[in-house]
Formats: structure tokens, C-alpha cells, sequence
């Protein structure tokens, strides 16, 4: 396995555990477990992050809900079927973690890189208060011909340097993942609030 694949998807984050393992699938004999992570940003305001936790690495009978802990991994990506249509489904899959005994301040507990290629061409808008946003979708590569497509979104200077990128180009950036909620419209008289995620940009560069 290449390092140098390794090193193009690298999460780490550090967070209060908001919910109980719950059981996902199974790889060659290995169970796979999910569960959520709050993660404070400087605002005070929290990110709920979902992490994948293989049972290698985590005794799956215990639940740690209120318990801090740091992980590292990689944010990945699959296609989920639902309703005749896929639905894209974002997690932290972790390597590596540990329980600590208290949060650091948000500046610390939630950081990634990525470096993939643009795969649509990015979206560039203005709210009505005159932000500049712009989002992106980014293929991060994987071994065994795999890919990730990870939600992006660039604020600023950022966004309006994001807009010029064409499919196809190379990029690397640093930032946070976040989490929103929005709510889907399931029928003319049914609604539900889900939750998106996707990487809030701090530094983006092209790279040739």
C-alpha cells in the first residue's frame, strides 16, 4: 500500500462521544462499528462528526457516550442506495485512537488534508449579505483503485481563487469538517432534517 496514498487523506480529531457503537458491516471476517463525536468549534458551537471503528480496535460491548477521545483516520465516502436514487454517506474511518481526559480548544481538535482532483465543476455564489462561497467536489484517490468524493466548501479569497479551477485539476488543502443540518422534502406533506458534511476550507492551493 502506497504511503504516498496514505498521505493524501489525513483526519484527526478529538471530541466528546454523543452516541453507542452501532453495528455497520463486516470486510474479510472484521466488524465495522459507527458512532458520533461532538467537536467544538472556537465559536462554541459543536460539529457532530461520525467515526468508523473496526472491533480491532475498540471493545464494542462497552459505550463510551460522554467520554473524550482523539482519533485519526481518513474521511471517506460511499454511495448508498435510497429511495431509486444513491445518497452520498461521509464518515471518519479510523486508524488510530485514544481516550483523553479533557477537550482542547476547537482550534486543535479538528484538522485535515486533502489532495485529489476536482470532479465537477466548482459552484461559486454570493449570500445575500455579500459572502463569497464556493463549493467543490474532490476525488481523493484510495488503493485498489478506490476513491473518495469528499464536499468541499472555500469562503473569501478562497472561493473566488476556487471558482477558476477547471475538472480535472489537482489540488491540496487544510481545514475542519463540518456538519449542518438541512431538511429534505420527502413528499408534499412529509419533510426530514438530515445532516451534510463536508470539509470547510482554510487553505487551498493548485498543484501542477
Amino acid at each position: 500500500m502506497s504511503d504516498k496514498i496514505i498521505e493524501n487523506n489525513q483526519v484527526t480529531i478529538m471530541g466528546e462521544v454523543a452516541s453507542p457503537l452501532t453495528y455497520s458491516h463486516e470486510v474479510f471476517g472484521e466488524g465495522f462499528y459507527v458512532m458520533d463525536v461532538m467537536v467544538k468549534r472556537l465559536s462554541n458551537s459543536e460539529d457532530r462528526i461520525p467515526l468508523t471503528i473496526s472491533e480491532r480496535l475498540i471493545d464494542v460491548n462497552q459505550d463510551y457516550t460522554g467520554e473524550f477521545i482523539k482519533v485519526s483516520g481518513q474521511f471517506r465516502s460511499y454511495n448508498r442506495h435510497e429511495e431509486q436514487k444513491n445518497r452520498l454517506v461521509l464518515s471518519v474511518f479510523v486508524r488510530e485512537l485514544e481516550f483523553v481526559d479533557e477537550e482542547l480548544d476547537g482550534a486543535k481538535t479538528n484538522h485535515i488534508l486533502l489532495e485529489g482532483y476536482i470532479c465537477k465543476k466548482p459552484i461559486y455564489r454570493k449570500t445575500p449579505l455579500g459572502r463569497e462561497i464556493a463549493d467543490l467536489l474532490l476525488a481523493v484517490n484510495r488503493p485498489y483503485g478506490k476513491s473518495d468524493y469528499i464536499p468541499c466548501i472555500c469562503w473569501g479569497r478562497n472561493a473566488r481563487y476556487a471558482s477558476g479551477f477547471e475538472v480535472g485539476e489537482h489540488v491540496q488543502l487544510l481545514g475542519r469538517i463540518q456538519s449542518r443540518n438541512y431538511v429534505k422534502k420527502l413528499s408534499e406533506a412529509e419533510t426530514e432534517t438530515r445532516t451534510a458534511y463536508e470539509v470547510s476550507v482554510s487553505k487551498l492551493e493548485c498543484i501542477e
